[in-house]
């Protein structure tokens, strides 16, 4: 038994449906337009969120000391997890509420916190050593 249901059929002044991804515009019903534009402006809060870390690391790399390179890295690796964690997660709450089901959890949010706390105690170490 699958959890797909086929796209509303074409014709009856209707347009085939093309959206991309297939994956997530081909199943269940639409939602209501106020929830999927909330998933997106999450998607873009993630997005700028991974833009932030970056400017944040490459400012801890360009004005930092020796030993805040290490911060630097941290916050640009969270940048990238985070910049690549984005488009999946919108895909999986998208998907979600088509099909009328609980929206998923991700640990990227616990693991950007932990990063950005391990990032900024090494950078308060570093600054009062």
């Amino acid at each position: 038994m699958t959890d797909e249901a086929p796209p509303a059929p074409a014709g009856r002044g209707r347009p085939a449906d093309r959206r991309w991804p297939r994956r997530v515009y081909g199943v269940g019903t639409e939602p209501d337009p106020r929830f999927t534009l909330a998933n997106e402006r999450t998607f873009l809060a993630w997005l700028r969120t991974a833009l932030g870390l970056m400017v944040a690391a490459a400012a801890v790399k360009a004005f930092g000391t020796e030993g805040s390179q290490w911060a630097a890295a941290v916050l640009a690796v969270l940048a990238v997890g985070v910049a690549v964690e984005a488009f999946p997660r919108w895909s999986r709450n998208e998907r979600a509420l088509r099909l009328q089901l609980p929206l998923p959890s991700t640990p990227v949010a616990v693991v950007s916190a932990v990063g950005v706390v391990v990032a900024g105690v090494t950078i308060l170490v570093v600054v009062l050593i």
